[in-house]
């Protein structure tokens, strides 16, 4: 009688010791991905973009190229201070679309903003969007009356 009932409560203490020990590798763990995780400060969420248009040439274009457009517009307020005087402004992401499982940042071409293809014109346009949003694999600058999808990486301080 003496054994048995001894090692009912061995076993008990057995599972309750090793659902103790996995609780604490979880925490641990979840801890340690929250104080290696940088600070999201007002990320843009995507996937809450703006309505995508079925006629929109654009689009249609993008998805001829292989890609599937899963967000439309974004608009990113930015608060800016200068010399103590709150200024408005903000940023507009026209699309996000997505190729064989990689996401990209896309801006259309617009006729009063030609494009400077030099290395200070495109980081001038462009580098903010990748920086915004690191998740990201580039930034695709579509234009459709020339026909072109243009695919641009930002590698910073590399």
């Amino acid at each position: 009688m003496g054994w048995g009932m001894h090692m009912g409560k061995f076993g008990e203490w057995f599972v309750m010791l090793v659902a103790g020990l996995l609780l604490v590798i979880w925490l641990y763990r979840s801890f340690y991905r929250w104080l290696h995780t940088p600070l999201a400060v007002n990320r843009l969420t995507l996937g809450k973009g703006g309505e995508l248009e079925a006629n929109d040439e654009n689009i249609a274009f993008l998805e001829q190229a292989g890609y599937e457009v899963i967000s439309g517009k974004h608009r990113v307020p930015i608060g800016i201070e200068l010399d103590g005087q709150p200024l408005g402004s903000r940023l507009y992401i026209d699309y996000i679309a997505e190729l064989d499982g990689t996401m990209y940042i896309v801006k259309t071409a617009r006729e009063r903003m030609p494009m400077d293809w030099t290395g200070s014109g495109v980081r001038d346009r462009l580098l903010v969007y990748s920086l915004l949003l690191p998740e990201c694999a580039g930034v695709l600058f579509v234009d459709v009356k020339e026909k072109a999808i243009r695919t641009i990486h930002f590698q910073v301080g590399e």
